[in-house]
């Protein structure tokens, strides 16, 4: 560290204060830095002056601090049985130790000396350093203090104390006890105003809170110089994207590109052209991302930064396994990576390997002790599968004079990443205010669903439908079975089946109509915002009609935040016979329609969304006729484990009796989880 360099160059003076001129060009040597050849010099006048402590002190400092603090130390304990009590000697020994690492060792060494030596200045600061170095911080603080008591102007206090604070702020920041942590860097600013460093952590403070604002102010604090100005710039593109303006971190990334190339300092270019790649991704500019990289590998094969690069394209790009591959090369060169861990964190998530995903954010917590982005990584998967109980209440209105009530409560119990079990109740009752005709349903139902491998997963739900009318009623077994999967990346598809009971109105549920639903889905994304979903149905009724269905949607997404979908859709559907006195049964409908669906944020606890769409219908060969239908709901969300939905639902589609009808449904939602971690939490950390 900085400070220990420092603290000896402090020593080197407190000898060469007692030292003869004929050792002078060795003190110069050790002054500049230059400890091999120091080492040298010392060896070759201890040939002729074996006896000479002076030499002998600075023989063992060179040795040290050339890179052989052990063989320093072995030499400073040798000279300590020749002066046991020689405080130089001391010193030096205690210090070798921090060279080596060993701040456990020199800790107690150091406590005997300022016990010893309670005002003498290098044992105080020595101490100092040692609790620094061992992150103990509170008392390092108060020792650095007695330090500069003892000489108010030193600059390796006063630097010794920068450090400090600055170490002792970064722990209030993993502890997110922002407020301290950020009193403690501008703290700093009294001895070294406008510090760099301070300024570089007090930015990166203000990314983790989101004072975005504040961060670029920070940043361009920093720009003083034109060097300097380029490490803004590329703070202030990260700070971009952050607010979520991507566009504007890119121009600020390809301005810190185009000044970079002045400079000949590797390590900022490699920093600038990082950020600049990271720019283009977020902006979805894949292949000239992907172009970008390539060159860089071509030029820096093998690094850490390019893995990183590779990984975070796969991730955007849906293509996980690549991810993976990438993240687990940076660990094999750095095991403690952060950029490793927690990106393989959320990759093996991507992936849908939710265990792996669970032991690489706890190895992440064990290298990084409370790091926030790793235990919010960690309560969102904890949040997938938690215990819950879910109560969805609502009641629905239509032109044709039918009113409903319905209340279903569904329990979710995931007993592992792989297997869930449900259990729900559905009470529903309906009425005809002008027939007169009253019906209710009961449901119940118990479903498993089971995950084969990643992203391949079964779904099973059985139960029975009692339903009753005026002094009649029916029990009927109902069944819904789904067959998950993504056989490519960005492509979802679904194979299902459903035995249900028509349960809308009344009339239909006197009717005791059995469906057979033999469904297949297919969802299409892309890496430029297009996507294609078509559903295929061919239903079986009871009653001897068999029904077809077609609807297929091709969407836009506009913008991410808040998510902007536009898009349009065709619907077709036939029935082999046509029972229009009883239910809407065309033997040819179809309808298309363009709709907009909005999902954002109003609070950080609250979002909302809003959907609506219009068009026309057409009936076998009747005319068009004009279609509407909407959405909107909002989530509030009370604590980490409560949370409600309001929503309410318009729509004059036709359904499920004819042309004209008009339905209107309002309700809400409340979710409760039952536990504040998964049931087999504890199982992972062991």
């Amino acid at each position: 560290m900085k400070q220990l360099i420092i603290l000896s160059i402090c020593f080197f003076y407190s000898l060469s204060l007692t030292a003869q001129n004929t050792m002078k060009e060795g003190f110069n040597l050790l002054e500049l830095g230059s400890f091999d050849k120091a080492e040298v010099f010392f060896l070759d006048f201890l040939k002729d002056n074996p006896g000479n402590k002076t030499a002998q002190i600075c023989y063992a400092r060179a040795v040290g601090l050339s890179g052989e603090p052990k063989k320093a130390t072995q030499l400073f304990k040798e000279l300590l049985q020749s002066y046991p009590n020689d405080f130089e000697v001391r010193i030096n020994y205690n210090e070798s130790f921090l060279w080596a690492k060993q701040y456990l060792t020199a800790k107690p060494l150091y406590a005997k000396m300022v016990e010893d030596y309670p005002t003498n200045f290098a044992a105080v600061l020595g101490y100092a350093n040692t609790l620094s170095n061992l992150k103990e911080y509170n008392s390092a603080l108060k020792w650095v203090e007695k330090a500069l008591e003892l000489d108010s102007n030193n600059r390796s206090a006063m630097t010794t104390r920068k450090y400090i604070r600055l170490g002792y702020a970064n722990q209030f920041i993993n502890e997110q006890s922002y407020i301290r942590g950020e009193q403690l860097l501008q703290e700093v600013f009294t001895d070294f105003p406008e510090d760099k460093d301070a300024l570089l952590n007090l930015a990166n403070l203000y990314l983790i809170i989101k004072e975005v604002e504040k961060a670029k102010n920070t940043y361009k604090r920093f720009a003083t110089t034109s060097k300097d100005s380029i490490t803004a710039l590329n703070g202030i593109a990260l700070a971009e994207h952050l607010d979520e303006n991507n566009k504007e971190a890119l121009i600020t990334a390809k301005k810190a590109k185009k000044n970079v190339i002045r400079f000949k300092d590797v390590e900022l270019i490699e920093q600038t052209y990082d950020r600049y790649t990271q720019a283009l991704i977020w902006n979805a500019k894949y292949k000239k991302a992907k172009y970008l990289i390539d060159s860089l590998e071509n030029h820096n094969p093998n690094r850490n930064w390019i893995f990183s690069l590779k990984a975070t394209l796969g991730l955007y790009t849906g293509r996980a396994k690549t991810a993976i591959k990438n993240y687990e090369a940076i660990l094999q060169k750095d095991s403690a990576s952060f950029d490793g861990n927690l990106g393989k964190a959320n990759a093996l998530f991507a992936a849908d390997k939710i265990v792996p995903a669970y032991q690489a954010a706890f190895r992440t917590l064990e290298v990084y002790e409370n790091q926030k982005d790793a235990l919010s990584f960690v309560e969102k998967l904890n949040s997938s599968y938690t215990p819950y109980i879910e109560e969805h209440a609502g009641f629905t209105f239509d032109n044709g004079n039918n009113k409903a009530f319905f209340s279903n409560t569904n329990i979710n119990l995931s007993l592992s990443t792989r297997f869930k079990t449900t259990i729900s109740y559905l009470y529903r009752t309906t009425e005809n205010t002008v027939t007169g005709n009253k019906a209710n349903s009961h449901v119940l139902l118990a479903g498993m669903e089971y995950k084969f491998f990643p992203k391949t997963v079964l779904k099973t739900v059985l139960g029975l439908n009692n339903s009753k009318f005026i002094e009649d009623a029916y029990t009927q077994p109902v069944l819904d079975i789904q067959f998950l999967l993504q056989p490519f990346a960005l492509q979802n598809l679904s194979l299902s089946y459903q035995r249900e009971v028509q349960n809308f109105n009344a009339d239909l549920i006197e009717r005791e109509i059995v469906q057979n639903h033999y469904g297949f889905t297919y969802n299409l994304g892309t890496t430029f915002d297009l996507g294609w979903y078509t559903q295929l149905m061919y239903t079986e009724q009871s009653d001897a009609n068999t029904r077809k269905l077609m609807f297929s949607s091709l969407y836009y997404k506009l913008l991410k935040k808040p998510n902007l979908k536009i898009g349009i859709n065709y619907q077709y559907l036939s029935f082999k016979e046509q029972v229009p006195d009883i239910y809407f049964s065309p033997e040819k409908y179809q309808a298309f329609e363009f709709f907009a669906d909005i999902r954002g944020n109003i609070s950080e606890k609250t979002t909302y969304m809003l959907s609506a769409a219009t068009g026309f219908q057409k009936v076998e060969q009747d005319s068009k006729t004009a279609i509407f239908r909407s959405e909107a709901g909002v989530q509030y969300q009370l604590s980490k484990r409560f949370s409600t939905n309001i929503y309410g639902k318009y729509s004059n589609i036709a359904s499920a009796t004819a042309v004209g009808f008009e339905f209107t449904e309002i309700g809400i939602k409340l979710k409760w989880l039952l536990t504040k971690k998964p049931l087999f939490y504890k199982k992972l950390r062991q």
